[in-house]
């Protein structure tokens, strides 16, 4: 049996054959929109997408009719129930019928949910949380993204809106988020607050390693720079890091307070830092969480599938449905 697993970005469309193993077998990928563009006619990127569905399982080798279900993950507030689409700001789309018109392009039922939750249910069902009865997924990227998992299903509220981790203040009437609040643990811990964090210190210490790893330009800076400083001995690169982790840890508590899930792992591009980052991390989180002296603690873990934990999630949407 095989599965396709659809995720959609503001910018591109992921697609992939998932066998029964987990693995994916075949791929295809077609753009979204193009930056700095009006978002295209949802239509036409449906178009889109049953195209690139049929030309991932090609690559794979196999025929459509040995496809048993498909998945959709995409930006915005999903309503999994109907398969309307309430609202996705990156992709120009309210209250549209995802899951109907893309059923009838590839005349199969098609499961819908938003991306991050997609993404959260492939590490639950093949990556660092497998196994896991309860889980988070935090992904640290352009924002923070999160994934609920509670005895292994998505969890995404009432009104299938929840699980915006991002958007939990962290600091009161802090920083401008893009959400419209102040504060937001977004504002402070996504790689985007970690970039300007970066600028800023430079500006405020030109004698930083920072400045010979950017070559003197600012717009250089990307999410490695303050690490790369740190680990060449840095003292205001360190300074960036410790910092940026101690926002990170600040959240990642929270999350642990509510929830007390078995494991909470990291995603995203700066998750690529690996101990450097996690190990601090722990050392922050351990020192603040709430039932520090119990016997059984949540579990902080690198996330595993990287950019496929989004295929694979929406691939094994229907179970999540049963």
């Amino acid at each position: 049996m095989y599965n396709l697993g659809i995720d959609l970005g503001g910018m591109s469309v992921k697609v992939g054959v998932v066998d029964e193993n987990n693995s994916i077998i075949g791929k295809a990928a077609v753009p979204t929109n193009s930056p700095n563009q009006p978002p295209r006619p949802a239509d036409d990127i449906m178009d889109d997408i049953a195209s690139a569905c049929r030309l991932a399982v090609e690559n794979a080798g196999i025929s459509f009719d040995e496809v048993a279900n498909i998945g959709l993950g995409c930006p915005g507030s999903v309503n999994s129930s109907t398969g309307m689409l309430e609202f996705s700001g990156n992709l120009g789309m309210r209250d549209y019928p995802i899951a109907a018109k893309l059923e009838e392009r590839l005349e199969r039922k098609v499961f819908v949910e938003n991306d991050a939750n997609a993404a959260a249910f492939g590490e639950s069902i093949a990556g660092a949380a497998k196994g896991a009865k309860n889980a988070v997924c935090v992904t640290l990227g352009t924002g923070v993204g999160g994934g609920i998992i509670i005895d292994g299903k998505i969890y995404s509220g009432s009104n299938y809106a929840g699980g915006e981790l991002g958007h939990m203040v962290i600091v009161a009437d802090g920083k401008y988020c893009t959400c419209g609040r102040h504060g937001c643990w977004e504002a402070y811990a996504s790689a985007t607050a970690l970039i300007y964090q970066t600028q800023v210190k430079m500006l405020n210490d030109k004698t930083s390693d920072m400045w010979k790893l950017v070559d003197g330009d600012l717009r250089n800076v990307n999410g490695r720079t303050a690490f790369d400083a740190y680990r060449m001995g840095d003292k205001a690169g360190s300074e960036v890091v410790d910092k940026y982790i101690s926002y990170i840890a600040c959240g990642v508590t929270n999350v642990i307070n509510i929830f007390q899930p078995d494991i909470i792992c990291i995603g995203g591009g700066i998750s690529k830092e690996g101990d450097t980052l996690i190990a601090p991390l722990m050392k922050y989180v351990n020192a603040d969480r709430f039932g520090k002296n119990l016997a059984k603690q949540t579990e902080i873990v690198t996330a595993k599938l990287g950019n496929d934990a989004g295929i694979i999630g929406a691939a094994n949407l229907y179970l999540n449905a049963q």
